[in-house]
């Protein structure tokens, strides 16, 4: 019987491609010991974004999610890390930029689509075939089933870097009842190089493999509420995500995978004009942005970073259409971030503008971000007066 398990993991693995996945790997379902312990210890430290499963027992062993479990099955589908010809961010037209995580149709959709794949070919080989298919929002860690099942290893930065692919890979994975012969782990690893961690924009990265998700720009992007001056200052131009970690990861030198019709970009949708974000209609934003990974948490998120990246970008021109948010969105948050970025683009339009919203703000936590934001305003033009004289 060995040997016929032994051949349908072989074929498994051959038909890969044809199923529209980059890379299969077998992790066996014991439970993760270990990981549960590293678990318990980011919860004490309060690094949890609270996006997670939160019953570390679900989390960490297998049996807990699925009948006597025999292998788990992880997947790996590569994904574009370029933009052809990006539009350029200009005086007058300034843009955002969207995580790669973001780019092209949600990859949870298309997780769940090679992943139905792979279970139909199995099942037509093994019809007493049981799964329980998981991406993303799945109980199990994807990079803790991907490093046991070894599609890659554990990085610095918390991401799985496969040798071939580098990190720009999406992992799902599927508990079965098929005793498949595990893989072994890649024991390559990434040596002394700390670029990820030199270079997180708030130092986030704790330590090697440890990220303290309060303080990741992906995670604070994500967010609903008021960001702190530190974190709207460091947010850039980001719209949804963060890279960084990535990008100056020296494996993923030269990676683009293109491959993948459905996860290429829309370069104005990866890139888009800011200003017309700030008035985008929830019909218009789930027909723009509705097939994206970005859409999850709805366009408040957006248009907030939107706001302050602007603001970043000391935008002038946006100073007309910033009021506008600061005089008529019925959202508190927003009105308190447009106060934020005015305050950092100043002029003497701005600083009217917050004190007439100063006057008529009925919301405390608006009022206290509209107050903070003209002071640090009077602040500034009061350096530039002194210095002048």
């Amino acid at each position: 019987m060995t040997d016929k398990w032994a051949l349908l993991k072989e074929e498994m693995i051959a038909a890969a491609p044809s199923l529209g996945i980059d890379k299969i790997g077998v992790a066996s379902a014991d439970p993760f010991t270990s990981l549960k312990q590293i678990l318990l210890r980011h919860r004490e430290l309060g690094r949890e974004s609270g996006f997670e499963e939160p019953d570390l027992d679900k989390r960490t062993n297998p049996a807990l999610l699925f009948d006597n479990p025999q292998s788990i099955i992880a997947i790996a589908i590569a994904y574009p890390s370029k933009l052809k010809e990006p539009p350029r961010s200009e005086p007058g037209e300034r843009r955002g930029i969207m995580s790669r995580s973001a780019w092209g149709t949600d990859y949870h959709r298309v997780l769940r689509d090679r992943l139905a794949k792979l279970e139909a070919w199995l099942r037509e080989r093994e019809p007493g075939l049981r799964v329980e298919s998981m991406v993303d929002t799945g109980a199990l860690s994807d990079r803790a089933v991907a490093e046991r099942a070894g599609i890659g290893w554990s990085a610095k930065n918390c991401s799985i870097i496969s040798p071939e692919l580098g990190s720009w890979i999406y992992l799902g994975e599927m508990i079965t009842n098929l005793p498949l012969a595990p893989d072994t782990p890649i024991t390559e690893g990434c040596g002394s190089c700390t670029k990820c961690i030199d270079a997180c924009p708030t130092d986030a990265l704790v330590g090697p493999g440890q990220l303290n998700a309060s303080r990741c720009i992906s995670f604070v992007t994500q967010t609903k509420g008021m960001i702190s001056d530190e974190f709207m200052r460091k947010i850039g131009n980001r719209l949804y995500g963060c890279d960084t970690c990535q990008i100056v990861c020296p494996v993923n030198r030269g990676k683009n995978w293109t491959h993948h019709p459905e996860l290429q970009p829309d370069n104005e949708l990866a890139k888009p004009l800011l200003l017309p974000l700030l008035t985008i209609g929830n019909k218009e934003f789930q027909s723009r942005y509705g097939q994206t990974s970005s859409a999850w948490r709805g366009k408040k998120p957006i248009q907030r970073n939107a706001v302050i990246a602007l603001g970043n970008f000391k935008e002038a021109a946006a100073v007309p259409d910033l009021i506008g948010v600061l005089e008529r969105d019925p959202r508190p948050v927003l009105r308190g971030t447009a106060a934020w970025s005015l305050s950092r683009i100043g002029g003497e339009q701005a600083k009217e503008a917050l004190e007439r919203a100063l006057e008529a703000e009925a919301d405390e936590e608006a009022a206290s971000a509209i107050h903070t934001a003209l002071e640090a305003l009077r602040s500034v033009a009061g350096n530039v007066s002194g210095a002048s004289e």
